[in-house]
């Protein structure tokens, strides 16, 4: 069981908490960040630890625990974030992030971070790793679900649908699958690099079942990841987020896929992230 059980005022809360801190990370780092997918994802994730996910930072070795990959690793400064908060290592750490011998490095890595389940950041490595966790709690007994949030851009890697296939061929109603569609990636628009629409008929066609919701609306995240019904097949929840939500000059903008706040930018971000 999750230990904290927020609702949905006090998740809001936790993810402006979250966001503020994402910036101060993204600002210190000497290597950079990726600002603008840590942002579009911080209600997926909030609802997750905070309230869905059973797991807790004295159960990681637990074999009933659920699972959370962070397939789309390079949005791992956000994912730190909520480790911090959720009591997974001390928040002390988050200054450290990307600085030398830090054990918070720029991608996802369990032998260096509590709480990370997956090494991951080479995108569409996250989903066949998750389907194959998903097979082996089934064939175990075990009553773990498995969760694992890909990138839009990142369903430009064939492993992904591969593995769409497999989940579905074994039935693993224990997968939920939640695309953070933000539309944007490195180079601009996923529409005009590899455009993946229509998404949920695709998901559909491949054997799984796919349920849509607005991905930055806390109520909407924690309906849809509650509502989830036994469907016999793999869930797929299509997060509709804007990549930068939260900050008015960051949102939307593609240049900030890779882009930290610097000098005054850092104050007008915190001061919009101000508590209402």
């Amino acid at each position: 069981m999750n230990p904290f059980r927020y609702d949905v005022p006090e998740l809001q809360k936790k993810a402006r908490a979250i966001r503020r801190r994402i910036i101060e990370l993204n600002a210190n780092s000497p290597a950079g960040g990726h600002t603008g997918a840590d942002l579009s994802q911080v209600e997926i994730l909030t609802a997750l630890y905070f309230r869905i996910l059973n797991c807790a930072p004295d159960r990681t070795d637990s074999e009933d625990r659920d699972i959370y990959i962070q397939s789309k690793g390079h949005a791992v400064g956000g994912y730190y974030c909520v480790l911090a908060e959720a009591g997974y290592f001390p928040t002390e750490w988050l200054p450290t992030y990307q600085h030398a011998d830090s054990r918070l490095p720029g991608h996802p890595v369990r032998q260096k971070t509590p709480g990370i389940e997956l090494n991951t950041g080479a995108l569409g490595h996250g989903l066949p790793v998750a389907v194959g966790l998903a097979l082996a709690a089934k064939k175990s007994n075990h009553a773990r679900r498995i969760f694992v949030v890909t990138g839009d851009g990142e369903l430009a890697e064939g492993s992904n649908w591969e593995a769409a296939l497999v989940a579905a061929h074994y039935g693993l109603d224990n997968l939920i699958i939640i695309n953070d569609k933000n539309k944007l990636q490195l180079a601009g628009a996923t529409r005009d690099i590899l455009n993946t629409d229509p998404l949920a008929e695709k998901w559909r066609a491949f054997g799984l079942d796919v349920t849509e919701c607005q991905g930055n609306d806390m109520q909407d995240v924690v309906d849809t990841l509650e509502g989830l019904k036994p469907a016999g097949k793999p869930q797929v929840i299509i997060a509709n987020t804007e990549k930068g939500f939260g900050i008015s000059f960051i949102q939307g903008q593609p240049e900030w896929h890779h882009r930290v706040p610097k000098g005054e930018e850092i104050a007008l971000a915190l001061e919009e992230l101000n508590d209402e």
